[in-house]
């Protein structure tokens, strides 16, 4: 005897549901445990790897896929994989308390690394341990957002930790050869962009070494490039001016 399935439901398990209401209804997407988080980050970018399928719902545990024209009229479209990255993008992610906590414990955990990799103290270069950046987060009572991602709340932990502590963005190191030509007009319209001149030497071509912010880099990048058509070079020398060992502080 042949046991009848209905075509509209489909059984998934393991799932991490995230839920959408539209045009008074309510539409899920099945995702795969701890890839919703690193779709939104940037982190993963296969959405392949997040979905476990690009079928839209109205009800994941039950299996019940979403009718044609409820999607058409909620999200303007019937594909289902440009409503299931809409999804991703402004739905909420269900989840239980727990599993909520220990994302959460993820995140702040994820923007201490990322704080610690990229800042120093400013008196002595030395790098912060990601320990004492929890610390010091915990004490300005920092929240993380579930909904940003962690390099965003990271410059934003920056912020709010340059008032209670000496913390700054670690310098990048570069170096820019220019024409002879352009060299001075140039250098005039660097400087305020330029942290330290480390080293200067004005013969054939004008060649600097410097520390800048790497906030600055791109706009360094684009004036050089602009400027001398082409003919100038920026080189990285290191993305981290840093001295050997952590910064501890008890």
């Amino acid at each position: 005897m042949a046991i009848f399935t209905p075509t509209n439901q489909i059984r998934l398990t393991n799932v991490a549901v995230v839920r959408i209401r539209r045009a008074g209804k309510r539409f899920e997407i099945a995702c795969y445990r701890n890839k919703v988080m690193g779709w939104r980050s940037g982190a993963e970018k296969d959405l392949d790897e997040v979905l476990q399928t690009h079928s839209v719902f109205v009800n994941v545990s039950k299996g019940q896929v979403a009718k044609k024209e409820d999607l058409v009229k909620a999200f303007g479209t019937d594909d289902q994989t440009e409503i299931c990255k809409t999804i991703l993008a402004k739905g909420e992610l269900q989840v239980s308390d727990k599993e909520r906590h220990t994302q959460l414990e993820q995140m702040f955990r994820d923007i201490a690394t990322i704080v610690a990799e990229k800042c120093v103290n400013p008196e002595t270069k030395r790098p912060y341990t990601v320990i004492l950046i929890e610390r010091a987060m915990k004490d300005i009572h920092y929240s993380v957002k579930p909904g940003k991602s962690t390099k965003q709340q990271a410059l934003e932990v920056i912020k709010q930790l340059k008032e209670t502590m000496q913390i700054e963005r670690a310098h990048m190191r570069l170096r820019f050869i220019l024409p002879r030509k352009e060299g001075k007009r140039l250098k005039e319209k660097l400087k305020p962009l330029i942290k330290v001149i480390e080293s200067e030497d004005f013969d054939e071509q004008l060649e600097i070494v410097c520390l800048v912010d790497p906030g600055c880099f791109r706009e360094i990048d684009e004036l050089i490039r602009c400027e001398t058509k082409g003919k100038g070079t920026l080189e990285v020398l290191s993305l981290k001016d840093v001295e050997e060992g952590d910064e501890r502080l008890e």
